[in-house]
């Protein structure tokens, strides 16, 4: 049974944890919020195809803190060198939340590295009439045991340096149209954070666009939904062999 291997990069005086499955090209996935609560094995399906790669960003699970890094564009680089440390070159990449809106600028910036994008349930853009949740009007889970509301605390931190002004990019629209490679949005039909309403506003400035509305799920696509993490396999087959256009899949 594949299961992930840990690694660790160093960079600045800061650890960055990085699980590790698989064989063949790199796919690497951008982690929302809360993955110190969210169970990332659905993330193993991938690795029939792919060498999956799944970081913990700065301040998040289980990587180190710094606080040097506050702003999408701070991590952008940051990962420019966790993927030279780790030899990916060419990749996938997929991002999941307030990731996919990193994923999303990482993407625009890199344009001919990033082979294939899949942007799930993603903040970043402002639509007025499907405005995206705030993140921080959420209390820490009831359930947790001190550790982990310790860890939720951490995590709000990190989150806050890129989010507590807003929670969306104002300059985001314009530089989407550098997204020219195959791009899967994906959303929950009953997504309340990111609702899938906001569809449409980002068809308007990604021109390789897909869509997938996933029936009954909510926000936390892959972990609760099997058929988004199928999505996810069918459009990165597909992608290899019909690298081009736009529609919505069914």
């Amino acid at each position: 049974m594949t299961e992930f291997e840990r690694q660790t990069v160093t960079l600045n005086g800061c650890d960055t944890v990085v699980l590790k499955a698989g064989h063949g090209e790199p796919l690497v996935y951008f982690h929302g919020m809360r993955p110190i609560d969210a169970p990332l094995n659905f993330a193993l399906a991938w690795a029939d195809r792919f060498t999956v790669y799944v970081p913990f960003h700065p301040g998040f699970g289980e990587s180190g803190d710094d606080p040097s890094l506050s702003s999408i564009h701070d991590y952008n680089l940051h990962y420019l060198d966790v993927f030279d440390a780790l030899g990916i070159g060419y990749l996938t990449l997929v991002g999941h939340d307030f990731g996919a809106w990193l994923a999303a600028v990482f993407a625009g910036e890199r344009n001919t590295r990033v082979q294939r994008l899949v942007l799930a349930s993603p903040y970043g853009l402002r639509v007025s009439d499907a405005p995206s949740a705030d993140p921080f009007r959420e209390t820490p889970s009831e359930a947790a045991d001190v550790d982990g509301r310790v860890a939720q605390y951490r995590e709000s931190v990190a989150l806050a340096r890129l989010m507590w002004e807003r929670n969306y990019d104002l300059k985001l629209p314009r530089w989407l149209e550098r997204l020219s490679m195959p791009t899967l949005l994906q959303w929950g039909v009953k997504d309340r954070v990111t609702p899938a309403a906001q569809s449409s506003a980002w068809c308007t400035y990604i021109p390789a666009a897909q869509v997938h509305v996933v029936p009954e799920a909510e926000h936390q696509l892959f972990e609760n939904s099997s058929a988004a993490v199928q999505a996810v396999s069918d459009f990165l087959k597909l992608s290899e062999t019909s690298p081009s256009g736009r529609g919505r899949l069914v």
